[in-house]
């Protein structure tokens, strides 16, 4: 999975969310509303990912 990546976008907003959640969120790198990361596909980034993914579009 060296070459893997994944792209994040946060649709909602972690305002009011579980403060776990909201680390999550800053975690993945995301600060606004449609922002946008490429990250790299690891069984970390995958795990933050299902954790807040009610908040999230995920690309492959």
């Amino acid at each position: 999975m060296a070459g893997k990546t994944v792209t994040v976008t946060l649709l909602k907003s972690f305002y009011g969310r579980l403060p776990s959640h909201r680390a999550t969120v800053t975690g993945l790198g995301l600060k606004r509303i449609n922002h946008t990361v490429t990250l790299q596909e690891t069984p970390e980034v995958r795990g933050m990912i299902n954790k807040v993914s009610y908040l999230l579009k995920v690309e492959e």
